[in-house]
């Protein structure tokens, strides 16, 4: 089974390739979407993050992102905190669907990380696929997706590794700074690629 990474930067329209190959029978393994189960309701996560930041971060029984995003991306300190807590359980779930994944015969799977190289996770792939947008655009997308101010939305991207020095490490970059089209088009010319074994 063929294990290729795709990451990009935030806001850079990562979902939506990731959609895109999806469609052309990829199996894509999200993690933002392990982040989101490993702190349900009644999770060991939950009841962490809840022990290390207080119950005010919780709405009703659930976790409000909204607000823990708040305290984590002021305070480098309260962020490393949040990922000792998280991301082993965010590890351990993607190889539990990677392990279903190879037990079904899947051919080819994805793995959508965000922080795939801040993280180390490069290392054993095929291929790491990068969704490329410039960090003025990040920053302006990102200022209005989550009603951000610059100040704030300037914290979140600083948070990750620049751009530019992901976009030299990646194997493909795919330009989402255009039309729809135009990235369909680039996903489906990276896809053939990777399929036939070439780089």
């Amino acid at each position: 089974m063929d294990v290729i990474g795709l990451t990009g930067g935030i806001a850079s329209g990562k979902t939506t390739v990731a959609t895109m190959l999806r469609d052309l029978g990829a199996t894509v393994i999200d993690a933002d979407a392990a982040a989101r189960a490993v702190v349900e309701p009644g999770t060991p996560g939950l009841n962490a993050v809840v022990e290390a930041f207080g119950p005010e971060i919780l709405e009703g029984d659930r976790l409000d992102r909204w607000k823990l995003g708040a305290i984590v991306f002021e305070d480098p300190a309260a962020r490393r905190r949040l990922e000792e807590i998280t991301h082993p359980l965010i590890r351990a779930w993607m190889a539990e669907r990677q392990r279903e994944a190879e037990e079904r015969g899947d051919v080819r799977v994805v793995l959508d990380i965000p922080l795939l190289y801040e993280n180390g996770l490069d290392r054993g792939l095929k291929a790491v696929i990068l969704v490329y947008a410039p960090a003025e655009i990040e920053m302006e997308r990102l200022m209005a997706r989550n009603s951000l101010s610059q100040e704030e939305a300037g914290r979140r991207l600083a948070a990750q590794m620049p751009i530019e020095e992901k976009k030299a490490r990646a194997d493909y970059v795919i330009d989402n700074s255009g039309t729809r089209e135009q990235t369909l088009e680039q996903v489906g010319k990276v896809w053939k690629q990777i399929t036939r074994g070439s780089s």
